[in-house]
């Protein structure tokens, strides 16, 4: 059994979410890797790397790895268009290295739009598992197209609380999304969208070239 050590390159650090996603859908290739992961953090740096250039060289300098999964939100922009600015990013941070394995993870809009999956899971990670106020949870067929995923999730964790006032201003939702993300066991519904889809194929690709 072989070690995979990948690291995880974010636009934020909520985006960390994305490696349960990501761990999950190496063991689904079913290759017999032990794998190990690290999240890019660049929080503790006095002055931090502005560009993506700067944020992969740093990324591999501190975090080194056989595998590097680079992310972007699509925001108003394309998957096509976030994948070319994560391609030439990856030219100009190792212009030695054009064989080095790289996987896009560009959600259509957002990360959190992939974690829109499982009611039961939000209420869990909500914190009141046995809640009854009704959620409404996206159609899988709708996800990537919701204008602001990270804002109907954060939602769907407040009411799926039931908490109100003081306590409810007080819930720390970043750290829920941290949970959903972990609490999911099947992500296959993902499949079904084009964003997740070409994330996969990808991820094969690099596998193989291992």
């Amino acid at each position: 059994m072989s070690n995979l050590q990948y690291t995880l390159v974010t636009d934020g650090s909520s985006d960390r979410a994305l490696m349960p996603i990501i761990d999950w859908s190496i063991r689904l290739q079913g290759h017999p890797y032990v794998i190990q992961s690290a999240w890019a953090d660049f929080g503790p740096f006095r002055v931090k790397p502005r560009s993506l250039t700067e944020k992969l060289s740093l990324a591999v300098e501190l975090y080194p790895c056989n595998l590097l999964f680079v992310h972007r939100d699509c925001e108003t922009s394309s998957v096509a268009a976030r994948q070319q600015e994560i391609s030439n990013a990856v030219l100009s941070a190792f212009p030695k290295e054009k064989d080095r394995p790289v996987v896009c993870v560009v959600p259509q809009r957002m990360t959190e739009a992939w974690l829109l999956l499982d009611e039961d899971v939000i209420r869990q990670a909500s914190g009141n598992p046995r809640g009854r106020s009704p959620l409404s949870i996206p159609k899988l067929k709708d996800l990537e197209k919701l204008p602001d995923p990270k804002d109907k999730l954060f939602s769907l964790l407040k009411t799926a609380s039931e908490l109100q006032g003081r306590r409810l201003r007080n819930l720390n939702v970043h750290r829920m999304v941290h949970r959903v993300s972990e609490l999911i066991d099947d992500f296959s519904p993902l499949k079904n969208l084009p964003a997740f889809s070409e994330f996969e194929k990808q991820l094969v690709g690099a596998l193989k070239s291992l």
